[in-house]
């Protein structure tokens, strides 16, 4: 059975992770699955702009959820779009896609399955 986990955004910090011009807040959702699942909130790094790259992800499952400002994506199924707060996206294992832009205050809460998943870097779709 798993346990009960509380994270409070008064004391929780911010740290890098897979993109350098974001900053991730994780959520202890690894510790508590056993690392099935990962959970953390995204926001943009002040004064870094996107520096957009396509790649995919190799994962069972990611789902992202604008909770602040804005985030332009592009996907090579969907074409660019743009997510706004209250917006969310489910992005299929290795659908190739790039962040384009992001507004200064962008917060985004991310879902992942498993929590640890390999990244790459991929040639643009033709």
């Amino acid at each position: 059975m798993g346990k009960t986990v509380v994270h409070h955004a008064a004391t929780d910090t911010f740290d890098g992770g897979l993109r350098a011009f974001f900053e991730y807040r994780h959520l202890g959702i690894p510790e508590a699955t056993g690392g099935k699942m990962g959970a953390h909130v995204i926001r943009g790094v002040a004064r870094e702009g996107a520096k957009p790259e396509w790649h995919v992800h190799e994962l069972d499952f990611q789902f992202v959820y604008v909770l602040k400002g804005w985030v332009e994506f592009e996907y090579e199924d969907l074409g660019f779009v743009r997510l706004e707060a209250g917006s969310s996206v489910y992005q299929p294992s290795r659908v190739r896609h790039r962040e384009v832009r992001h507004s200064a205050d962008v917060e985004m809460l991310e879902v992942t399955s498993p929590a640890e998943f390999v990244t790459r870097t991929v040639p643009a779709p033709v």
